[in-house]
C-alpha cells in the first residue's frame, strides 16, 4: 500500500518530467515579449525626457538661405538662446566648398546650433562680399552679431576638415559643449541583453 506521501512525490515527479504544455510555453514566451516591450517603452521615455531637458530647438542640418530677407528673418526670429552660424559663400571661391562640407558635419554634431549658408550674390549686399573676403562666417545670438570672420579659410591649412572648423569656433567660444550620447550607449547595451 502506498502512503499519501509517496503519491505526492510521484505526482511531483510527473509534473517535473512531463513536457511543457502550449499554454505554459506561451506564458513564458509572452513574459519575454512583455519584457522587450517594457525595455522599448523605458528607452522611449528616456529619449523623451532627454529631449525635454535639452533646452531650445533642434536643427541637425544646414539651412540654405535664398534671399537677404530670409537671412534677416532667420537672425531676427530665432530664440535668444540659439547660436546661428552663417557661411556667406560663392561658387568657385577657394575654400567655400570645403566649408560647406564642414558645416554639414558640424550641424549633425551640434544640433542645437543653427548652421546656415547663403550665396553672397543673394544677400542683397553682394557688392560688400567680394571674392577677397569670402568665405565669410557670421555668428549671431539673440539677434546680435557676436563674431565675424572674413576670408576665414586663411585661418586653416590648404586642406581642412570639419574638425579644424570646430576647433576654430571653439577657440573663440562660439560652440556649446557637444551633447553626450549616453542614451545611444544605453540603447546599445540594452539591445545586446
Amino acid at each position: 500500500m502506498s502512503s499519501p506521501h509517496d503519491r505526492n512525490n510521484k505526482d511531483l515527479k510527473e509534473r517535473f518530467s512531463r513536457k511543457m504544455s502550449i499554454q505554459e510555453y506561451e506564458l513564458i514566451h509572452r513574459d519575454k515579449e512583455d519584457e522587450n516591450c517594457l525595455r522599448k517603452y523605458r528607452r522611449q521615455c528616456m529619449q523623451d525626457m532627454h529631449q525635454k531637458l535639452s533646452f531650445g530647438p533642434r536643427y541637425g542640418f544646414v539651412y540654405e538661405l535664398e534671399t537677404g530677407e530670409q537671412f534677416l528673418e532667420t537672425i531676427g526670429k530665432e530664440q535668444k538662446i540659439t547660436t546661428i552660424v552663417v557661411h556667406i559663400y560663392e561658387d568657385g571661391i577657394k575654400g567655400c566648398d570645403a566649408l560647406n562640407s564642414s558645416f554639414t558635419c558640424l550641424a549633425a554634431e551640434y544640433p542645437m546650433v543653427k548652421f546656415c549658408k547663403i550665396k553672397a550674390s543673394n544677400t542683397g549686399a553682394g557688392d560688400r562680399f567680394s571674392s577677397e573676403v569670402l568665405p565669410t562666417l557670421l555668428v549671431y545670438k539673440g539677434g546680435e552679431l557676436i563674431s565675424n570672420f572674413i576670408s576665414v579659410t586663411e585661418q586653416f591649412a590648404e586642406e581642412f576638415f570639419s574638425g579644424d572648423v570646430e576647433s576654430f569656433l571653439n577657440e573663440y567660444g562660439l560652440l556649446p559643449e557637444r551633447e553626450i550620447h549616453a542614451l545611444d550607449q544605453t540603447n546599445m547595451e540594452e539591445d545586446t541583453e
